[in-house]
This record gives structure tokens, C-alpha cells and sequence, in this order.
């Protein structure tokens, strides 16, 4: 390669990392005054200004209000998502591992700050702006619901639960969160410790286990 063409390549590159250390500068902007202020108040002007870009900028590297809120909620709700397993359970022991696993992982994400504030966003914004709910539905929980329904499902292939595997799902979260959730939102409880998150996990895999043996 000449020295022009790597030049101009390292060039490429140097704008894009600028353009995406911009983008999240608008976007961690654009979460913060969300949260202060609410969809429907919030300009994008004022998260311009807060990320010290122009409109323009704004609106080439994120998008519209919109745009700007959905990528918010995307980039946190991830954070929800279960990976796959990397071997089926073989045993119920095994099965119960991986529950446990799982169930902190959720604990521990879900209960994160930023996390935390996307639900209490969404709860704020349910009338004035039903897309806010949609979004975290569609992007993070039912990601993760999705995964719980692979590890039930394929448990139920393996002979070691009965019983429809979207209901043992739906049942193990209920079991996981109890109250916590609720009082999370409510900033009448803190985030659960890694010992307290483990005994949630593994109860909830217990008790979901004698339901649908």
C-alpha cells in the first residue's frame, strides 16, 4: 500500500473514532436530560448544548428526539440480554446451575442505576409517550424472557421440567424479583449484594423446579 492510501486510511479512522466518541457524548447528554426532564419536555437544543455539539451534529451522527432515545435505551437495555448457553443441561443439577447463573446475572444487571432509570423513564412517560415503553419492551425484556424460554424449552426437550416452558420462565422471574423490583423503583431499596443475589437465584431455581418437575 502507498503512503497516500495509508494515510488516507489512517484519516478514516481517526474521523470515525471522533464521530463515535462525539455519539456517545450526545447520547450520554441525551440520557441525562431525559432523565431530568422527561421526553416530552426535553429539546434536542438543550442536549446539543449539553453535549457541546451543534444541531446539525446532532442530528447526522444520533438522529431525531426519538432516535436519540431509542439508541438510549438499546444501549442499557442490552445489558439485559442472557447469552446462550454453551452446553444444553444434563441433569437437574446442572439445570439449576445454570438458573442460578442466569438469575443473578438479571439481578445484577437489571439492578444497575442506569438500568433502573430507563424503567423509571419509561414508567414517567407511559401516557405522554407509550413509544418510551415500547422500545425497553421490545429491545430488553423481552430479550431477556427470550432467553429464560431457550433454557425452559430445552429442559423440557431434555425430560427434566414439565409443563409449558414460557410459563416456567415468566414463573422464575416472578420468583427471582418478588417485591425488589418494585421497591428498587420506588428508591426504597438498594441494589441487592452478590451473596443476597445468589440465595434469590438459587430459591427461585428451587422453587420453580419442584413446580414443573
Amino acid at each position: 500500500m502507498s503512503t497516500t492510501r495509508k494515510n488516507k486510511s489512517a484519516f478514516r479512522n481517526d474521523a470515525e473514532d471522533a464521530d463515535d466518541a462525539t455519539r456517545k457524548r450526545i447520547l450520554s447528554a441525551a440520557f441525562a436530560v431525559f432523565s431530568k426532564h422527561g421526553f416530552s419536555e426535553t429539546t434536542t437544543l438543550e442536549i446539543a448544548r449539553r453535549a457541546r455539539v451543534s444541531k446539525r451534529e446532532l442530528y447526522a451522527l444520533v438522529g431525531n428526539k426519538e432516535e436519540m432515545l431509542v439508541a438510549c435505551i438499546r444501549g442499557r437495555a442490552q445489558r439485559l440480554e442472557m447469552p446462550s448457553s454453551s452446553a444444553p443441561p444434563r441433569d437437574r443439577a446442572s439445570l439449576e446451575r445454570e438458573l442460578e447463573r442466569v438469575g443473578v446475572q438479571l439481578l445484577r444487571e437489571v439492578s444497575a442505576h442506569t438500568v433502573i432509570a430507563v424503567f423509571r423513564l419509561a414508567i414517567a412517560e407511559a401516557e405522554r409517550a407509550p413509544e418510551v415503553a415500547q422500545a425497553l419492551d421490545e429491545i430488553g425484556r423481552q430479550a431477556s424472557r427470550s432467553g429464560l424460554r431457550e433454557i425452559f424449552d430445552r429442559a423440557q426437550r431434555s425430560g427434566l421440567i414439565e409443563g409449558d416452558p414460557s410459563e416456567a420462565a415468566e414463573r422464575f422471574t416472578a420468583l427471582l424479583w418478588g417485591e425488589l423490583l418494585m421497591s428498587l423503583l420506588l428508591r426504597v431499596a438498594d441494589p441487592p449484594e452478590e451473596k443476597e443475589m445468589h440465595r434469590r437465584a438459587r430459591a427461585a431455581a428451587d422453587a420453580v423446579m419442584r413446580l414443573y418437575a
